[in-house]
């Protein structure tokens, strides 16, 4: 049985890493084919080497571009590799372009596909993330939903025949490397105190590539009372530059990160300012205050029980929710038992 894996970003490295380890040890074939959506050392080799994933079979290598240029280029390529290798699954994670264009090509040749994070909706169809996918979801064969919140949004839409409550796969791997960030010196080395700095992070499209939203978002944690550590994804430096959007007082530009250094510059820091959803996840596990960057959220839980507070772009909400949000409630086992990946494989295996 061979189930073929289809990746391109980092969050999908942190979700494929435990899956296709579990269909090996089952002697499951489980080759990785990576699209090349992030291609940087910092943001695609490192993550292999680190969470020891095997090496992918494939590297696409199609880089950065628009939408259309990206999914096209992914498109002939996976339509290729489908056909040579001819899988009895493909598994694609999340919601990225990646996603897409590996449930588009498998439907297409009439091979069955899983989604990993299915059911998750923000309901903002401004967001490229969230045309993924819906369109992942419905052309797929079977839904691996995360929680029971994602779980109860596939019934709604005519999905629960489909569906697998299994939980988040991100929440296994963080409870297997949570120990191992204890021994990282990252927070000394970078001349830090635990919980006397915060964390940023800023890749959405909806705040990249508006010159406004970005420009307000750098503004708030230049005038933060901490340092703010700061690793950049390549498209938002881009788009800095772009926009002339300079940067000054608190924050401290750091290039992307490895996994378990990030993991620990979250453990140790005061408040996390994101819009990532992996990020908003973590800090709950965690136990780190969250204040988004966004207008909505897929992990609605993580706002429900009172550790994540939304804020958008504005400068002043931001600066307000860094001085004053404190988390209340108490944080609950949303994510599951850390077995997400063995239950994945048992359905795979079952196919």
């Amino acid at each position: 049985m061979k189930v073929i894996s289809v990746v391109g970003a980092r969050p999908q490295f942190v979700k494929v890493a435990l899956v296709v380890k579990e269909l090996a040890e089952r002697g499951i074939e489980a080759p990785i084919v990576h699209t090349g959506q992030h291609y940087d050392y910092e943001m695609s080799a490192l993550f292999f080497k680190e969470l020891e994933i095997p090496e992918p079979v494939v590297n696409l290598n199609v880089g950065s571009g628009t939408h259309a240029e990206q999914t096209s280029k992914m498109l002939l390529g996976l339509e290729k590799i489908l056909l040579r290798e001819r899988p009895h699954a493909i598994i694609v994670y999340g919601d990225t372009n990646s996603t897409l264009a590996g449930a588009l090509s498998a439907a297409k040749l009439n091979i069955t596909i899983c989604h990993v994070e299915a059911g998750l909706r923000s309901y903002n169809r401004k967001m490229p993330e969230e045309i993924n996918r819906i369109v992942s979801d419905h052309l797929s064969d079977v839904l691996f939903a995360p929680t029971r919140h994602a779980l109860e949004i596939l019934k709604r839409e005519g999905l629960g025949d489909k569906a697998h409550m299994v939980g988040d796969v991100m929440y296994d791997v963080l409870l297997r490397y949570m120990d191992m960030s204890m021994s990282s010196t990252v927070v000394e080395k970078m001349g830090l105190e635990p919980k006397k700095y915060y964390l940023a992070t800023v890749h959405r499209a909806e705040n990249t590539d508006d010159p406004k939203r970005l420009s307000d978002i750098i503004s708030a944690l230049s005038a933060l009372d901490l340092p703010v550590i700061f690793p950049a994804h390549p498209r938002t430096k881009k788009r800095m530059e772009e926009y002339g959007i300079k940067m000054d007082g608190s924050i401290r530009l750091v290039s992307p990160m490895s996994y378990l250094e990030f993991i620990t510059l979250l453990r140790y820091a005061a408040k996390v300012l994101t819009d990532s959803g992996g990020v908003q996840k973590e800090a709950y596990v965690l136990g780190v205050p969250c204040i988004t960057l966004r207008d909505e959220t897929e992990w609605v839980e993580t706002v429900e029980d009172g550790w994540n507070i939304l804020v958008g772009a504005s400068r002043d909400r931001i600066i307000t929710a860094v001085a004053k949000f404190s988390p209340k409630g108490e944080r609950k086992k949303h994510y599951g038992d850390g077995y997400a990946h063995k239950r994945i494989a048992d359905v795979v295996e079952g196919l």
